[in-house]
C-alpha cells in the first residue's frame, strides 16, 4: 500500500533558519531517505518553496487565480501533482486543464523548492483496509 506523507512545519521557523541550520537539517534527513531507499519504501520527495509563492486556482468556470494556500476548512488534500512546468503559468494551465474534467476541485500550485525522486514504487489500487 502506499501512502502520501505531508511535512507540515510553522514557515517562519524554517525561513529562520542560517544556510548552516538547513544544511544540518538536509544531511539528517538525507540520511533517513537512504536508509528509505535502500528498504525500497521511499518514493518522490519534495521540499515546497514558501506560501507566498503558493497560487490557488477556485472558483466558477476557468476558475480565478489567487496569490496564497486558500483552503477552506471543509476542504481536505485528496492528492497531489508533480509537475516540470517551465513557469507558473503554464503550471496555472495545467492546473486549470486538469478543473475542466474535475470541477469541483481548488488546486494550490506551489514551486518546488527540492526534489528527491527516490526508488520506482509499485502502483496501487487498494482503498484502505484492503490492502
Amino acid at each position: 500500500m502506499l501512502y502520501a506523507m505531508l511535512a507540515y512545519h510553522v514557515e517562519t521557523e524554517v525561513t529562520s533558519w542560517s544556510p548552516e541550520e538547513d544544511a544540518a537539517l538536509m544531511s539528517e534527513l538525507l540520511a533517513v531517505h537512504e536508509r528509505l531507499n535502500a528498504k525500497k519504501v521511499l518514493g518522490p520527495a519534495a521540499r515546497l518553496g514558501g506560501t507566498a509563492e503558493a497560487r490557488t486556482l477556485r472558483g466558477p468556470g476557468a476558475g480565478m487565480v489567487i496569490d496564497g494556500p486558500f483552503a477552506e476548512t471543509k476542504e481536505q488534500l485528496l492528492g497531489l501533482y508533480v509537475l516540470n512546468c517551465a513557469d507558473e503559468e503554464e503550471a496555472i494551465a495545467i492546473a486549470r486543464d486538469l478543473r475542466r474534467v474535475n470541477p469541483s476541485a481548488v488546486y494550490e500550485i506551489r514551486p518546488i523548492r527540492l526534489y528527491l525522486p527516490g526508488e520506482a514504487l509499485p502502483e496501487t489500487t487498494s482503498e484502505p483496509g484492503q490492502g
